[in-house]
């Protein structure tokens, strides 16, 4: 059973441009990443764009959408960026596609030292391959239905929408 891994960009495949002093996109970090993890999941990739979730548009969701119910593959992960992760979840679980569909990101690119990326892929593509059809993220060890997920901008961490404060 394989899983799609399809790239958005965000926050996971940005790089450091050191002629511009800010973060970039060149390539995606993925086929190097499973490489380095040493993943013998089958997976197979596809870049489908590279940018920062902040400007992603309802285009841009279809475009996710687009390859997500095209994919041959049954189990999908979605590598997204964290800012607006939420909103294409919704698109896609409203979209009701029967297939099973983990989203997830990175607080802390890849390439910077400290960097979640690596920890919420292995733990997404876990998921992908375990969780029943449904869209659902998966950030930082814990997953969420995409009906009840927020991203808890003060904290930097997602939680469920009926999670009681304290």
């Amino acid at each position: 059973m394989s899983v799609r891994v399809i790239v958005t960009g965000g926050t996971f495949e940005k790089q450091y441009d050191a002629l511009k002093g800010e973060l970039t996109f060149k390539d995606s970090h993925l086929p190097r990443i499973l490489e380095l993890v040493r993943c013998t999941a089958p997976v197979v990739l596809e870049v489908n764009q590279l940018i920062d979730s902040l400007h992603m548009q309802a285009a841009d969701r279809q475009r996710v959408l687009a390859a997500c119910a095209q994919a041959p593959e049954s189990r999908l992960l979605v590598i997204h960026g964290t800012d607006t992760l939420v909103e294409t979840a919704r698109a896609l679980g409203e979209a009701g596609l029967g297939k099973t569909v983990v989203l997830t990101g990175a607080m802390v690119p890849y390439s910077v030292a400290g960097s979640d990326a690596l920890f919420n892929l292995g733990y997404a593509l876990a998921m992908a391959q375990s969780l029943p059809p449904g869209v659902h993220v998966a950030m930082n060890a814990r997953t969420f239905p995409w009906d009840n997920v927020r991203k808890n901008r003060e904290q930097g961490v997602f939680e469920a929408l009926d999670q009681q404060p304290g």
